[in-house]
């Protein structure tokens, strides 16, 4: 079944939300997650369900051109891959807008390239199948974010726990989407369609799960929206809350045949609550509020046509976190060499961690548990590596601290350096005894010798 679905991968280009540690030579479908691009877990995962055959929508025409070179060598012979450039900043919906004229399935699903899970999107399909929805998305836990041990992370906003992303609003069987909020729309007040609380009589809501950016779309639903509504930019925080809100006055093509609109000519038939709590007991094999609502008090025909969004929750053993910020860039690579390592696939040591073998370790060295450490890279004497990736091909000093911390490809760490809660990108370097606590350091940048930082960004001067 889900072989029929047209798969869409939004890959993103350079997120400003994530500078410095994205650039012009390093989109954001290429950083690091245990030194592997972050696109390639959602690629494998696609593969993993057999589903190969698929359109990469890439922000800018450089980073398409980077993240198409990528592909072509990692996935060859293994995948059919489209890799589509549109304009920067065009946001999800924009990006869909713009290869529109690809989708030709009848379902297609979205997924963002930023997402790192072990939730098959077989389950995503089959739940928008078996209730014919019009939109499926899938709702996971809220991944744990923050430092373990790196002490307060308080210098910049984007090192702080975030709090609650997502309002969401449930029917009692927890399979339709009655409300949903994300953004500065959750400090508002909630507003629900009072239609949809008559016709489902109550609502579930829920501030502890996560849109993981995975969605199930009936072809004709999406085109048309997005075409209609052209000023959408979003599909969390656009397309989704207005076919969330229009259900019951759906106004979009189902299986080819135009909804009424809601207007002053449109008679609405009162509800009787005890007739439709029968009819729903009765209906258990297509228990939807929505049919229910279709029909007039005694069952005798429609009145009024509807769409349903669906939710796929995904079961709380599973892990599902996306890299949408430099807080989550650094919570999923320690996740994904601790907890979540059956991400990765590889066999990690007796002693819980993955050295290559080529990497080279000096005199009283120690890598301790769920650590990587990766080809070619060497580090000196006396030094002391916990919770933490470390790129290929480094140069590590004698003497020098590395805890909870990201260290990219290249990089170069002289004597005495200590390193605590930061990302080091690639090819950057840390002359003697500098000192970094929660920073995050642009590729090329230099750090002079005797420096400490502490919640700092550091980068090259943009020309």
């Amino acid at each position: 079944m889900i072989m029929d679905f047209q798969v869409v991968v939004l890959a993103g280009g350079t997120s400003k939300k994530l500078v410095p540690l994205v650039s012009e030579e390093v989109p954001k479908a290429l950083l690091p997650v245990a030194n592997r691009p972050v696109l390639s877990y959602v690629l494998e995962l696609l593969e993993r369900s057999n589903l190969k055959d698929l359109i990469v929508v890439v922000e800018g025409v450089d980073a398409a051109r980077r993240v198409g070179g990528w592909i072509s060598g990692a996935y060859v012979d293994r995948l059919h891959v489209e890799v589509a450039a549109v304009p920067e900043d065009v946001g999800t919906a924009g990006a869909l807008r713009a290869i529109a004229h690809h989708l030709t399935a009848n379902d297609i699903l979205v997924v963002s390239g930023d997402l790192v899970c072990d939730v098959f999107p077989g389950a995503v399909a089959a739940a928008h199948r078996r209730y014919d929805a019009a939109v499926t998305t899938m709702l996971c836990s809220l991944p744990v974010s923050g430092p373990l041990e790196s002490g307060s992370s308080s210098g910049k906003d984007k090192m702080k726990k975030p709090g609650c992303c997502n309002i969401i609003g449930l029917d009692p069987t927890k399979q339709f989407l009655l409300y949903t909020a994300t953004g500065p729309e959750i400090e508002r007040d909630i507003r629900v369609q009072k239609s949809i609380l008559r016709a489902v009589g109550q609502m579930e809501i829920r501030a502890d799960l996560m849109d993981a950016h995975l969605y199930a779309f009936k072809r004709a639903v999406l085109q048309e929206v997005l075409e209609r509504k052209d000023t959408f930019q979003s599909l969390q925080q656009d397309v989704l809350p207005y076919l969330v809100r229009s259900q019951l006055r759906s106004e979009v093509l189902l299986n080819g045949a135009p909804h009424s609109e809601e207007n002053g000519h449109d008679k609405v038939v009162p509800r009787d609550n005890q007739v439709m709590l029968s009819l729903l007991v009765a209906k258990t094999t297509t228990p939807s509020f929505h049919e229910l609502h279709d029909m007039a008090p005694d069952g005798s025909g429609a009145v009024r046509r509807t769409h349903k969004c669906c939710v796929y929750i995904a079961s709380q053993d599973k892990y599902c976190a996306r890299l949408n910020s430099i807080q989550a860039f650094s919570d999923i690579n320690r996740d994904v060499i601790g907890d979540a390592s059956r991400l990765l696939g590889y066999s990690f040591s007796a002693q819980n961690n993955i050295i290559h073998p080529s990497a080279k370790l000096g005199s009283k060295t120690t890598v301790g548990q769920n650590c990587m450490l990766g080809e070619g890279s060497q580090l000196g004497d006396k030094c002391s590596v916990k919770r933490s990736v470390i790129g290929r091909h480094c140069r590590i000093g004698s003497n020098v601290k590395v805890v909870n911390s990201v260290v990219m490809n290249h990089v170069t760490i002289a004597d005495g350096c200590s390193i605590q809660g930061s990302v080091i990108c690639s090819n950057a370097q840390l002359q003697e005894r500098a000192v970094l606590k929660d920073c995050q350091v642009g590729a090329g940048f230099v750090v002079t010798s005797g420096s400490e930082y502490k919640g700092e960004f550091l980068a090259k001067k943009e020309r």
